[in-house]
């Protein structure tokens, strides 16, 4: 199919194939806006999430606000994000493969639906700066302020004018300034430390409401340098287009809702947060980077783009799950060359940065301690448990590799503990007082655990693939309920299996298991 020109076209398609909500009662964005949204995670099954677009929106002062708020359209659900991605969901890792080995390089137009409304110079608070904008309150009652959520930062680095593109929560403290929670090593806090080195500020313009593949690009783990811009245009299968900003030497993306353009100071730091994160639990304030606009540009009626983060699973849970198992499965397979390399899975209670199980053929002892050993090198921030399982277990579901970890691991010889990571938000790396002292994250470790067959085992104790699907189709015909087949759902051979037992299972199966009886007398051992 075809890519979506611009937001709009996705909220239609959304809307034609069932995949949208429109709330048109009245929603105040301070108190109702988020909890509602936030039901379908903690109330419904994945399935039946859906994105949501409120037409309108008021705030706790009574305020009526111009154009709309859009929540969940980039990754309600799996299902969603494929919408997004422009393709069926059993094609997502093809795509993002696909986008990484052969990315499309952006093309700069002349002029772009972005600047439709140019706010500058004497002319930018005629609308109120930031207070023209919906922007919601995400988590009631314990955040201080409204923060961007899927907003996407674009910075260079100063040295090799290489772009960046990344997502980074935002608390808005006036109308004109925000803060912006971005701590090393992510890649605007190294660009930014560049900028500190020579003592001047850095340009930087945030974009809200472009097409669902840059937000996708701008959540993902990429090595440092690389270009976000050309991986969604491999995504897309075209070339992202860009226009040039109005006041600093960036490109943004033509047919964005609304871009901010302005400069992080290096000079001085701000207090910014608390605000509700991934993890399940409040991010606390920090020292960090403040945000200064010089210039904001718009389409008429813009529609305000959030993401619902917060409590795992969210919608930030799967954006950035998804793509993240791309970037790894990427690295591991066509990078480390480990040809024999299934799936990668990133589990959404773990805010999708911390439970990774990869499953892979085991060749040999030396494959799943190359897996290990390579994902936990990517990015010093996640990855605190690493799992490896063999080929017949679904990474994506806890029954299946719970089994192989109860079964399959030996403690003393399977696991290690490894230095050198990043705790990031996690609460159980230090007390909270502790980590409102530091400058950065504390330091943790990772555990990595080998969980797959080191041996031949007996075959799985399940019916046989045939006397299931005959079972099924008698299910079906029954009207019983819809089934969701986990992994494994028949029995099947595992290397140790003598012929001798062949022989008595394939008796049993014709009605002559006696003959089996009277053969085991034969061998009665007297005692």
């Amino acid at each position: 199919m075809k890519y979506y020109n611009d937001l709009r076209e996705y909220i239609d398609f959304l809307q034609s194939n069932g995949h949208l909500v429109r709330i048109k009662r009245k929603i105040n964005k301070d108190t109702e806006l988020q909890p509602l949204v936030r039901w379908q995670f903690r109330g419904l099954p994945e399935k039946e999430r859906k994105a949501f677009l409120f037409e309108n929106v008021t705030d706790v002062k009574g305020k009526k606000y111009n154009g709309s708020v859009l929540v969940g359209a980039h990754a309600a659900s799996r299902k969603i994000y494929a919408v997004a991605m422009g393709c069926k969901l059993e094609e997502i890792m093809a795509r993002w493969t696909e986008a990484q080995l052969h990315p499309i390089a952006p093309k700069v137009i002349s002029s772009g639906p972005v600047h439709e409304e140019v706010h500058v110079g004497d002319n930018l608070l005629e609308h109120g700066g930031l207070e023209e904008f919906p922007i919601p309150l995400s988590t009631p009652e314990f955040d201080n302020a409204p923060y961007f959520t899927a907003a996407n930062w674009v910075s260079k680095d100063l040295d090799t004018g290489a772009v960046n593109v990344g997502n980074y929560r935002g608390m808005v403290k006036n109308r004109l300034k925000t803060g912006c929670d971005c701590r090393m090593p992510q890649h605007m806090r190294q660009n930014w430390a560049k900028y500190k080195a020579r003592g001047i500020p850095m340009p930087v313009a945030v974009f809200l409401g472009a097409t669902p593949n840059l937000g996708m690009v701008a959540v993902t783990k990429f090595p440092y340098g690389k270009d976000e811009y050309a991986l969604a245009g491999g995504i897309s299968r075209e070339p992202v287009e860009l226009v040039k900003c109005i006041t600093v030497d960036l490109e943004v993306p033509a047919t964005a809702e609304v871009v901010l353009e302005g400069e992080i100071p290096t000079d001085a730091l701000e207090r910014e947060g608390p605000f509700g994160e991934y993890t399940g639990y409040m991010g606390l304030p920090t020292e960090n980077l403040i945000f200064n606009i010089k210039c904001i540009t718009h389409r008429k009626n813009p529609v305000w783009n959030t993401f619902i983060s917060q409590f795992p699973p969210s919608e930030s849970s799967v954006i950035k799950g998804v793509g993240t198992e791309a970037a790894y499965f990427k690295l591991l397979k066509y990078d480390l060359g480990i040809d024999t390399l299934v799936d990668v899975g990133l589990h959404g209670e773990s805010g999708t940065q911390q439970f990774c199980v990869i499953s892979l053929k085991r060749t040999d002892a030396t494959v799943p301690w190359k897996a290990l050993n390579g994902a936990v090198a990517l990015d010093p921030g996640y990855l605190k448990w690493v799992i490896v399982v063999d080929d017949d277990i679904d990474p994506h579901d806890p029954d299946s590799y719970l089994w192989a970890l109860c079964w399959r691991v030996q403690p003393d010889k399977d696991i290690r503990i490894t230095p050198g990571k990043s705790a990031a938000l996690d609460p159980s790396a230090v007390p909270p007082e502790e980590h409102a002292r530091m400058s950065g994250y504390p330091p943790t470790t990772s555990i990595l655990i080998d969980a797959t067959r080191k041996w031949a085992y007996p075959p799985t104790s399940l019916p046989g693939k045939k006397f299931m699907e005959t079972a099924r189709r008698i299910w079906e015909e029954e009207e019983l309920p819809e089934l969701t087949p986990k992994v494994p759902w028949y029995g099947y051979s595992l290397g140790y299996w003598t012929k001798e037992l062949e022989e008595e299972a394939a008796l049993a199966l014709k009605g002559e298991h006696y003959k089996t009886g009277e053969k085991i007398a034969k061998e009665q051992k007297k005692i």
